[in-house]
């Protein structure tokens, strides 16, 4: 070490201690800026003495985060390591906040309110049935002359003791199904609520009137279209063969069926906006599947229609085929 003009009373040994010592300065005590620098040098073992602060404080940062990385490497291979944050959900916010009211329920709870609720809409179907009841006679006698070649000669049959109270049920039914359709409606945006943002619940509200709409006029098309059309065809393709006898329940079977498949057909294009609002389908992925849902119309027309010509589920087939695409052409008009 060159020899320096130090103070004859400043001992070597100290002066050799001095980080300023070291440094070259003379008669100068340490900074402020000097001594953290000087203890993370100490620190470090005494490897990094003699550094400026920043450097040092750049040192002790990066052996920090080597050491991070290595304790992850050792917590990832052995299996120990804290468990990966959970992804996030639709409440998350990742899409919106979620509805306040949208909480788990255990299955047996879900269970028993779906119970609930299609007790309240054969409540309400049997209300309408017991009201409808008294009129039933007369309904029948309109709807057999409306639809009946030749009413008054071509009266109906009986064939056993009940088909009429059968037959006055059964019309009686028609009317509980025109209101268990938009309680069916309203009952499914009760128990899907919590889960439902409030645009949501707006449509499905506004889903409950027009259930009903649609159902009259699924009757309407039934009872002024398709209706006169079979019978027209039913007496025109027996005419040179037999005498038709119409009996009271087989008529009003394929009558009450076909109004009632009508009314249900009808709520198609209500059930493609619902599933199309809650995000179910999209109109790209119906326009692309449309050939199965095409065929299963057919199947499901011919399975429950009661005509063994082959005439009715032909026309409830091609019902839902234009429903079904004019809903999607009318979305595809629209932009939505």
């Amino acid at each position: 070490m060159a020899e320096r003009s130090d103070p004859p009373d400043i001992d070597e040994t100290d002066s050799a201690a001095d980080p300023s010592a070291s440094r070259g300065t003379e008669n100068e005590t340490p900074t402020e800026a000097d001594e953290p620098a000087s203890e993370t040098a100490a620190s470090d073992g005494g490897t990094q003495t003699g550094l400026p602060a920043e450097e040092a404080e750049m040192a002790a940062e990066e052996a920090r985060i080597a050491a991070e990385e290595n304790a992850l490497a050792t917590e990832t291979a052995t299996g120990s390591g804290p468990t990966p944050p959970a992804e996030p959900s639709v409440d998350d916010g990742v899409f919106g906040e979620g509805p306040e009211s949208d909480q788990e329920m255990p299955l047996a709870d879900h269970i028993e309110e779906m119970m609930r609720r299609l007790g309240a809409v054969f409540l309400i179907a049997g209300i309408a049935m017991v009201v409808t009841y008294p009129f039933a006679a007369d309904l029948i006698n309109y709807l057999w002359s409306t639809h009946i070649p030749d009413a008054d000669f071509n009266r109906p049959r009986l064939y056993g003791p009940l088909e009429f109270i059968l037959t006055k049920l059964k019309v009686a039914g028609l009317a509980g199904l025109l209101l268990g359709l938009p309680m069916f409606v309203y009952q499914t945006y009760r128990f899907m609520k919590p889960g439902l943002y409030a645009n949501e619940r707006r449509y499905y509200l506004a889903a409950v009137p027009t259930s009903l709409i649609l159902a009259i006029a699924g009757v309407l098309f039934a009872h002024f279209l398709v209706l006169p059309f079979i019978f027209a065809y039913f007496t025109t393709y027996t005419a040179e063969a037999a005498v038709i006898a119409f009996g009271l329940q087989e008529t009003f079977n394929l009558i009450l069926i076909m109004m009632g498949w009508m009314a249900i057909i009808f709520q198609i294009p209500l059930f493609i906006m619902l599933a199309i609002m809650m995000g179910l389908v999209t109109r790209q992925w119906l326009e692309a599947k449309r050939l199965i849902f095409w065929g299963v119309f057919l199947g499901v027309a011919f399975v429950f229609s009661p005509d063994p010509t082959g005439m009715a589920p032909i026309i409830v087939t091609l019902t839902m085929i234009a429903l079904f695409e004019g809903t999607l052409a009318l979305l595809r008009w629209t932009g939505n």
